[in-house]
């Protein structure tokens, strides 16, 4: 969300400047309509980039994060993001309802990290099995399981590896969860902080409230 509405802040800026130089350029210079809108688009473009950069280096100051830092990270996130298309393209391909059951919640725990992440990359240190490792095992054990379950062959050694692969799938998915719990802890211990503070706050003001409220204190 920040990243779209940093977008069109961008684009807010640049184009009534890049118009407005047109205008400029055009009437108030009697520059060439061609010549003109050359310098319009270059106006516009490097005006953008530069403001990107800036909000860039803004966010960046932000989180304590160097450049090089946020640049891999966008690259997990990108890859990640791919796995998670290839874990939504075999929903079609499981036959049984636990194994579907199994790949919803896969796909569901896993959009719910990423997001996480997306909002503040610096949880990325808070899942990086998540994104080197655990993501990886989904999408690969579900492939296999669809490819093996589409197979004509239903032998009892097929039928044991097809079981196996389910359990396999749902430790996969209890380690999707505790990457969730992972991610979300640092907000969790910050939720808490505040609640406490509210509670010892409000129990500070108790013994005025009750000063105030008490009939025999105004009769003094």
């Amino acid at each position: 969300m920040k990243e779209v509405k940093q977008f069109f802040i961008r684009h807010f800026i640049t184009a009534p400047i890049g118009f407005g130089s047109w205008l400029f350029f055009v009437m108030g210079a009697g520059m060439n309509i061609f010549a003109a809108t050359g310098l319009l688009v270059a106006i516009y473009f490097g005006g953008t980039f530069t403001l990107k950069q800036i909000q860039l280096s803004s966010n960046l100051k932000k989180l304590g994060m160097s450049r090089s830092e946020y640049s891999h990270i966008k690259g997990q996130i990108t890859g990640a993001k791919m796995k998670i298309k290839r874990l939504n393209g075999l929903y079609g391909q499981v036959r049984s309802i636990q194994a579907f059951r199994q790949l919803h919640e896969m796909n569901s725990l896993s959009r719910r990290i990423l997001g996480l992440v997306r909002s503040n990359p610096k949880k990325f240190y808070d899942v990086e099995k998540f994104f080197y490792a655990h993501l990886d095992s989904a999408v690969e054990l579900t492939s296999k399981y669809a490819l093996l379950v589409n197979q004509p062959l239903k032998d009892k050694e097929l039928r044991i590896a097809l079981q196996n692969t389910r359990e396999t799938l749902g430790d996969v998915n209890k380690q999707l969860e505790q990457d969730l719990r992972s991610v979300l802890a640092s907000d969790i211990d910050q939720l808490q902080m505040e609640i406490d503070f509210v509670d010892v706050s409000m129990n500070n003001k108790k013994p005025l409230l009750e000063m105030k409220g008490d009939p025999h204190n105004d009769r003094k």
